[in-house]
Order: C-alpha cells, then sequence, then structure tokens
C-alpha cells in the first residue's frame, strides 16, 4: 500500500505544505536500548548524519560502526561520536563469522547500510532477517543492481533524460537492490541539471529522511504516512511511502 504526499511552496520563505507530523518520541514505549551498527565503506556523510541523529536518543543507539575500508573517513566520524568501529576484509565478510561475532559482542539488534558497496553474505542475513536495510540513490526498481551506486546511478539518470530521480529505502536481501521497498521520496531531474546537480538533489533527501524513517521501523515497526517533511531545497517535492 503507497501513500503518496505532494508537496509545494507557498509565499516568500518558500515553506513546504505538508501534513502535520507525528512526534514519534512521544510514542515511545519500550523500556530497553536498540542497538544498531551502520556499514559503511566510504567518507562517511550520511553514517555521520545518523550519528547525528541518534546522539542522546531515549531508546536507539548508534552502538558500531563496521567498514571493508581502513582508511575511510568513516572512521575519523565515528570518532568524533565515541562509536566504536570494526574493520574487516572482504574473505571475512564473506565467510561471515568475524563480522557476525563482533555483531554479537555489541548487540547489535539491527544493521543500516549507508554508503556500504559490498553485497551481505547469505549468514548474516539470515541472522538479522528483516532486519537490514539500505538507502540507494535512485528509485528503485530503476538503476539498481551490481555496479550502480554513487556517481554512476546519477549520470544513467541524466543519459536516460528522466524527469525525477530520488531515494529508496530498502531491506537488503541476497541480490542487490532487490529487497522490499519501505520508502521512497522523489526529486526533479531538470533538462538543464548535470548528474553534480542530481546528486545534490538526492543528497538533501538522505540526510532529511533516513535516520527519521530508520527511527519509525524501530519504533512504530514502519515509515507511515505522517513522515515529516522539512524545506530541502528550492525544488517541488513528492514523496511516496511504503508501509510494510
Amino acid at each position: 500500500m503507497f501513500f503518496c504526499i505532494s508537496c509545494k511552496y507557498s509565499g516568500r520563505k518558500k515553506k513546504l505544505i505538508a501534513h502535520k507530523s507525528i512526534d514519534v518520541r512521544k510514542l515511545i514505549k519500550r523500556t530497553f536500548m536498540v542497538k544498531i551498527a551502520l556499514f559503511a565503506s566510504g567518507s562517511g556523510t550520511n553514517a555521520d548524519n545518523i550519528m547525528r541523529f541518534f546522539h542522546g536518543h531515549p531508546t536507539v543507539q548508534v552502538a558500531l560502526i563496521l567498514s571493508d575500508q581502513p582508511e575511510a573517513g568513516v572512521h575519523q566520524r565515528a570518532k568524533k561520536w565515541g562509536v566504536p568501529t570494526f574493520c574487516f576484509s572482504g574473505a571475512e565478510l564473506k565467510e561471515g563469522t568475524p563480522v557476525l561475532r563482533r555483531l554479537a559482542d555489541y548487540d547489535i539488534d539491527f544493521i543500516v547500510l549507508s554508503g556500504f558497496l559490498r553485497m551481505i553474505p547469505p549468514a548474516i542475513i539470515t541472522a538479522y532477517p528483516s532486519k537490514i536495510i539500505n538507502i540507494h540513490p535512485a528509485l528503485l526498481p530503476k538503476y539498481g543492481g551490481k555496479g550502480m551506486y554513487g556517481a554512476y546511478v546519477h549520470e544513467a539518470v541524466v543519459a536516460a533524460k528522466e524527469k525525477q530521480s530520488g531515494i529508496t529505502i530498502h531491506y537488503v536481501n541476497e541480490r542487490y537492490d532487490e529487497g522490499a521497498i519501505i520508502f521512497q521520496a522523489s526529486c526533479p531531474v531538470l533538462p538543464s541539471d548535470t548528474a553534480d546537480d542530481v546528486a545534490r538533489k538526492v543528497h538533501e533527501l538522505e540526510y532529511a529522511y533516513f535516520p527519521e524513517v530508520i527511527e519509525r521501523l524501530l519504533i512504530i515497526g514502519s515509515a507511515d504516512a505522517q513522515v515529516s517533511v522539512p524545506d530541502i531545497s528550492k525544488e517541488n517535492v513528492t514523496f511516496a511511502k511504503k508501509i510494510m
């Protein structure tokens, strides 16, 4: 079932008009802390945004950062927030046990892929059924699959003369970008837009929505139709949510 919210600007301040959102933290009934682990391969801008969002949160904690790149910028970002990091090789990830052991050491309940480029092996997916999510910088099922990440996605969108792009947050399964869709948000692609222009718009959507969708999944079990709509750009934006 899909819910759509169309947003437009009104007045000089260009505030987005949207349905009133629910304060998720007022719905908290848990008496324990949900611990999440972030997997990242690069500079960690999305991971940094997620750590900032959950810093001091009453019921959700970013407890661990895992990476396949020892020199990735995400390690320094994690240090800033006091979050421990763990680096593993491609072979260790494929085998699964070293990574699962570290996740168990930190009592991890939920996994978020935040700019992580490797395939998650079956052993980890089996250990965390419907508890691993990813964000993709396009509107799946378009522009997904192996090799479709970062600039490659935005270049393909511009080359195809698409009229819109956006983000997709989805569960992770054994195939790249084919897990069930949780949430999508779209932005326009103008005829004059370059791949860098599209990347900028998509990044704004990532920063605005990824942490809040994670929070809603963990606290109320779905990314419901009341996700708040911030004023994020000078473009009109349309959002669509899929409730699982």
